[in-house]
This record gives structure tokens, C-alpha cells and sequence, in this order.
């Protein structure tokens, strides 16, 4: 089992890592579906047409995965789009009601007639099922292609998800063997194991798998990048004012309260829980920049990218021995717990609910800064575990389909609870009586379990309980 950690921590835009970031991806596999099929000798389209099921319609005008489709067909990338341009590029669509699509030429394709929401049963292979179809003059379907937004941003196509369940029913032995990574591990306890014959910690097993594919420098650059980026996200959040968009009114919050921890802090007027809302402001930064449709690092996914950034830039600046190999640390021990998550369970909320989301990301979040901190390989696994086990059971239900309520101050929780986390397992020597494992598998239980008006489609709980007044 390998999962890179630039899978886990992918850049891209807001508001949503499945609804907005797979969706576009999805539109950019089947374009180049079609390009194969044109080099092939095959007919060539003159439209598209898109269709979004489950979840991705419920919740796809709130999450802009009809925007993401859109943009997607345009040609446009999550890591390279510059979300100032979204809005006139959409303007320019509505106008002229087709894509030049590189290699296909102009295709007609009007997001107000082409791109329907299907609110009847879900796909069968995942509640965040899509469908794009390239159609002839006559109106005949040349090429349909389905894709599911799997959860942070990961999309897979109809034999990808198959293939991937087959794999995990039978061969998974001979499959970790074929990979050819030193340490593919596919349990927390595989990887406990692996720790204690090789004598390296999670973060550096981490390394090495990373390292058969990047030189060392490589790797390391890339991992500042990713900080970078998160970092910067915060310092965003922290300056910008106003109301966020999609209906809800809500005004932004993280810079006012910035604002006044810092002139407390001046003033040594700090109460001794100030810890917990430099932790929420820092969180709440990056998730109202998400929700603005700003620039993020899906951590594991986007409605939860404010856990792991929270909790980096509070090691960074308040944690006694802080580093830039304990920021690197940091990410590749965090990126291994939310791979085992995403490998054994799920990081979607269409999926498993927010416990797959923030739970996920506080999970990873903990483990991480437990390994900064110098947490043995037991300790850090702890720390992971006490996280999501104190998540298990939570909701994915929106308010108005848009991820800002309650999700941009549960980042903050999220953020909170890892550091408390990593703290338990500190005090501890690892030993510990519930297993990762286990919280995991009782994470994917729970999930499956859960009515689906609690994952991420606006039908249940918060989102239709709004009050009055």
C-alpha cells in the first residue's frame, strides 16, 4: 500500500476537495479520454454534456461542482488555476457556449443546458458519481465516460474503483511485495512492526518510500512547498474581510479575532487557554479562504484544510524546538496516518461523514506533531488514535450545501483536539488499549451505517434545522 504524500496534500482551490477539485479533475481525464479516441481513428465530438449524481448534486451548486466541471472542460487544472480568473472565464462560457478543447477543436457545450444534476438514486460505485458524455452532430453518444470523486480530490474511473475493491478482497500480499517500497505498510500495525525491525521512525519510512521515486533534495523541496503554501493560506485568511459568498451572509471572522489576540498578547493580557484560539484562528483562516474559493492544500481534504496548517504553524511559532526537518517530519508522519485512513476507510463525507473529514485530518494532525516533538513510533500511533476516536460518529450536513457551517469552526476543534492528542501520547510510554486499527475500521463501520442524509447532501441535521432568529 503506498500513498504518496503529495496525494494527501494536493494544491488546489476551495471550497471542496471531492466536489470541486475531483470534478475538475474528472473533466481533464475524459478530454484527454477523448484525444485518445481521436488519435485512435475515432469519430470526432462536436458537444459534451455532463451529468453530477448523489452527493456531487445535492450539494453541487454549494460546493461550485457545476463551476469545476465546467472549468475542468475549459482546460483548467486545481494546482494551476488562479482563482481571480474563475469568474470572468465563467462569464465567457455563459456567452459563447463552448470549449476549444486542445487537440478536439470548439465543442459546444452551454453549462445551462449541458450540465444537469441528477437527484435520483447515486451512481452504484460511490455517492460522488459523475458522467460526461462527447455526442456527434446527430446527437449520438460517441464516448461516455463515468468517474467517482473518492475524496480528497482522488477521482477513479469505473474500472479503477473495481480494480482497487478486487485488490483489496484478494493479492494484497503479493501487490505490497510488487511495489517495490521498502515499507508498505497497510495497517498501523504493519507499521508499528516495520518500526521496530528497521529501527526508523513512521517519518522516515515515510522518506524512504517517497525517496525511490524523488532524490532526497526533491523530496525535501517539495515538502516546503506544500508548507508554503499552507502557510500562506493562513496569512491570506488572517487579511481578508467581508462576507463569504453562497448565500449564507456569513462574515469573516479569523482576521478580527487575530487582530485582537495580538493586541491582548502586546498587553499580557492573555488567559492561559489562548493557546486553543490561536489554534482556531489559524484553522479558521485557511477554511474561510476555502470557502471563498481561495487557494488551499487539501489536508487530507479541503472541508478539513485548516487542521494540519493549524497545528504546523503552532509548533512552528509556540512549541519549544521547532524546526524545518520537524515541519517535513511533521507532514510525512501526518501523511502516512491519512493514507492508512484513506486505504482501510474513507477521507470523503459524501462517504463516511466529517468523522472521515476533520476526524481524519486531526488524526493525522496529532500523529504529526507528536513526531515533530520527538514521539517514539508507539506514541505517535496513539496519538493518531486518540484523535479519531473522539470524532467517530460525526456528521457531514452543510448548511445550504457550502462548506462554512459548522465546518470552518470545527477545523478549529479539529486542530485543538490533535494537540491535546499528541499531548496524551507524550505523557505515555504508547502503550495504549484501543488500536488504530480498530478506530479506523470503526470509523468505516460507523460510515456505512450512517443515514445519508448525514454525509454531505443537506438533507439532515444542522442543514435543516436552521434557526428563526
Amino acid at each position: 500500500m503506498f500513498i504518496s504524500v503529495f496525494d494527501i496534500f494536493k494544491i488546489g482551490i476551495g471550497p471542496s476537495s471531492s466536489h470541486t477539485i475531483g470534478p475538475m479533475v474528472a473533466a481533464g481525464r475524459f478530454l484527454e479520454a477523448l484525444r485518445e479516441s481521436a488519435a485512435a481513428g475515432g469519430a470526432r465530438p462536436v458537444a459534451l454534456r455532463a451529468q453530477l449524481h448523489g452527493s456531487l448534486a445535492w450539494t453541487g451548486r454549494g460546493h461550485a461542482s457545476d463551476r469545476a466541471v465546467a472549468l475542468g472542460l475549459l482546460g483548467e487544472r486545481p494546482d494551476r488555476l488562479d482563482p481571480d480568473a474563475v469568474e470572468p472565464l465563467m462569464a465567457q462560457l455563459a456567452e459563447e457556449r463552448h470549449v476549444s478543447v486542445e487537440g478536439l477543436g470548439r465543442l459546444a457545450f452551454d453549462p445551462a443546458e449541458d450540465l444537469v444534476l441528477d437527484f435520483g438514486e447515486p451512481l452504484p460505485g460511490h455517492a460522488n458519481g459523475m458522467a460526461f458524455e462527447a455526442l456527434d452532430a446527430a446527437g449520438a453518444v460517441l464516448l461516455r465516460s463515468v468517474y467517482y470523486s473518492i475524496g480528497g480530490g482522488f477521482v477513479a474511473s469505473e474500472a479503477e474503483l473495481e480494480s482497487a475493491r478486487e485488490r483489496k478482497q484478494g493479492g494484497l500480499e503479493e501487490e505490497k511485495r510488487s511495489l517495490g517500497y521498502p515499507y508498505p505498510f497497510g495497517t498501523s500495525d504493519e507499521m508499528l512492526v516495520m518500526g521496530r525491525e528497521s529501527g526508523l521512525t513512521i517519518a522516515a519510512m515515510k522518506r524512504a518510500n517517497e525517496e525511490v521515486h524523488l532524490s532526497r533534495p526533491e523530496l525535501d523541496e517539495r515538502l516546503d512547498a506544500i508548507w508554503a503554501a499552507m502557510d500562506g493560506c493562513i496569512d491570506r485568511g488572517l487579511q481578508m474581510e467581508g462576507r463569504l459568498p453562497g448565500g449564507l451572509n456569513l462574515k469573516r471572522r479569523a482576521k478580527a479575532i487575530f487582530e485582537r489576540l495580538e493586541r491582548d498578547r502586546g498587553r499580557n493580557m492573555s488567559q492561559p487557554h489562548v493557546v486553543n484560539d490561536w489554534l482556531s484562528v489559524y484553522a479558521m483562516a485557511v477554511n474561510e479562504e476555502n470557502a471563498a474559493g481561495g487557494r488551499v492544500v487539501t489536508s487530507p481534504t479541503n472541508g478539513a484544510a485548516g487542521v494540519v496548517p493549524a497545528v504546523i504553524r503552532y509548533y512552528r511559532d509556540q512549541c519549544v524546538g521547532a524546526t524545518g526537518q520537524g515541519i517535513r517530519d511533521f507532514l510525512l508522519a501526518a501523511a502516512g496516518i491519512g493514507a492508512l485512513i484513506k486505504h482501510n476507510a474513507s477521507i470523503s463525507g459524501a462517504e463516511v461523514g466529517c468523522q472521515g473529514e476533520v476526524g481524519s485530518a486531526s488524526a493525522m494532525a496529532a500523529a504529526g506533531l507528536c513526531a515533530a516533538l520527538g514521539g517514539t513510533n508507539e506514541q505517535v500511533e496513539n496519538a493518531a488514535e486518540i484523535a479519531l476516536e473522539h470524532h467517530l460518529g460525526m456528521t457531514c450536513d452543510p448548511v445550504g450545501g457550502l462548506v462554512q457551517v459548522p465546518c470552518i469552526e470545527r477545523n478549529g476543534f479539529g486542530a485543538i483536539k490533535a494537540v491535546s492528542a499528541a499531548s496524551l501520547a507524550l505523557h505515555g510510554d504508547g502503550t495504549h488499549f484501543m488500536p488504530l486499527d480498530n478506530c479506523i475500521e470503526t470509523m468505516r463501520q460507523t460510515g456505512m451505517d450512517m443515514s445519508e442524509r448525514y454525509k454531505e447532501t443537506s438533507r439532515g441535521g444542522l442543514a435543516v434545522n436552521l434557526p428563526e432568529c
